[in-house]
């Protein structure tokens, strides 16, 4: 095996462990994310009172 194979291979080893990382790190955080949801807007109650 040549050196530049070995070192073609150590680097898309590199790249391969590096992206599932990223994978798992993103994974993570957006399962952990709550997103923030607008305020309800305050709308006046139509309530029946039987006075």
């Amino acid at each position: 095996m040549s050196l530049a194979m070995i070192i073609l291979m150590l680097v898309t080893g590199w790249l391969a462990v590096a992206a599932a990382m990223l994978w798992g790190v993103l994974r993570i955080a957006r399962r952990h994310h709550h997103p923030v949801q607008p305020a309800p807007l305050a709308q006046p109650r139509k309530s029946v009172s039987a006075h």
